[in-house]
């Protein structure tokens, strides 16, 4: 039996020349969806960890002011976040430094993001004369 004039099939060079521009053209696009994952993961976490920073440090804003001294914790029972602040006291009366630390294991190494920031005794009123008002 011989096909019809109009229909032909892929002949064997066709179908190697084919494997071989897939065997060329796959590994990189293959690397490069590997990579995007992995990117797109340390982005989540780096994300995570600066939400967590800043709830801890609105946290510790919120208690007032804050006595001198260092602590440490993690966020949740199975949390990879974990978080450690220093409070200290500045040369101005009434100011102390807050920085708080949030680090993270990835791939094998430690990762860390932190924020500094001042926070005044509320408690103390200012001085006349200090506030530089103006008066006469």
């Amino acid at each position: 039996m011989k096909g019809k004039a109009g229909e032909r099939g892929f002949t064997l060079v066709e179908i190697a020349v084919s494997i071989a521009i897939l065997a060329i053209a796959l590994p990189p696009l293959i690397s490069a969806f590997s990579r995007s994952s992995i990117w797109q993961a340390q982005a989540e976490n780096r994300t995570m960890a600066l939400f967590l920073l800043k709830y801890k440090m609105a946290e510790i804003e919120s208690d007032g002011f804050p006595d001198v001294g260092e602590d440490e914790g993690e966020f949740g029972e199975e949390s990879r976040f974990r978080w450690q602040s220093r409070v200290e006291d500045t040369d101005t009366d009434g100011l102390r430094k807050v920085t708080v630390i949030v680090t993270w294991q990835e791939r094998g190494r430690e990762r860390a993001v932190a924020a500094t920031t001042y926070i005044a005794d509320r408690t103390i009123t200012p001085q006349e004369g200090t506030t530089g008002g103006g008066s006469r």
